[in-house]
């Protein structure tokens, strides 16, 4: 019984998934620690693709077009690897792309 408890979840940490004492089989442990693994990963994805947006549209209410530009690879890899992984979806990555591009062509 001790080992069980030793795996139960925070519930204020993780309230918005599973309340505390909810997982009552092996799996289901195993569940709820993988998917506060998995949360984590995809916050501090979720994290990185917003930080890449929030640059570039400094860059761009900046007018400093040259380093737009320079930047705009590396934007557009990051959404597509954020794309790939499902945080977003590939559409959305390629909406988003399109039209940073006009802005910068608008500078």
């Amino acid at each position: 019984m001790s080992k069980i408890i030793d795996y139960l979840i925070d519930q204020f940490k993780f309230s918005s998934y599973t309340p505390a004492h909810m997982a009552n089989t092996k799996s289901a442990i195993k569940r709820i620690r993988r998917i506060s693994k998995q949360t984590s990963v995809n916050k501090a994805r979720k994290s990185r693709y917003k930080n890449a947006l929030k640059k570039m549209s400094l860059l761009i209410e900046g007018k400093k077009k040259s380093e737009a530009i320079k930047f705009l690879p590396k934007l557009n890899s990051e959404l597509m690897k954020i794309a790939k992984t499902g945080i977003i979806k590939k559409k959305n990555a390629s909406r988003n792309v399109s039209r940073i591009t006009k802005k910068i062509a608008a500078i």
